[in-house]
């Protein structure tokens, strides 16, 4: 486990509005499947089916609520194609790229807290 040493503690005004912005992110990004969803779209983009493929454990009535909740947060752009029957496509916006150094340090940190556990 990484240690930093020499840094200086926040004050308790730089806390609390680190703790509100968490709290905002954490919002936007609950539940167990967003963070999946944005992982899976940002690889290419897919179809209703497609996604609920690759995302085994998901039901239909979830993925519909959390690509929903999503598209309202500007995370996955829903694209439909005047075709017979209807193409809907989804796919990862811009703005959900942003969320690159996040996911690789979440996906850091799990990987060191799945060898911790297994140390244990």
């Amino acid at each position: 486990m990484k240690t930093i040493e020499h840094i200086t503690l926040p004050t308790k005004e730089e806390c609390t509005g680190s703790l509100k912005n968490v709290i905002d992110a954490m919002y936007v990004l609950n539940g167990k499947w967003k963070l999946a969803l944005i992982l899976c779209l940002v690889q290419s983009s897919k179809r209703f089916n497609e996604i609920q493929k690759e995302i085994t454990g998901i039901s239909p009535k979830v993925l519909a609520n959390e690509l929903k909740d999503l598209e309202l947060n500007y995370l996955i752009k829903r694209n439909v194609h005047p075709t017979t029957p209807v193409s809907i496509i989804y796919e990862a916006t811009e703005y959900s790229r942003t969320l690159k150094n996040v996911l690789s340090e979440l996906g850091a940190w799990g990987e060191q807290h799945r060898m911790k556990i297994k140390e244990k």
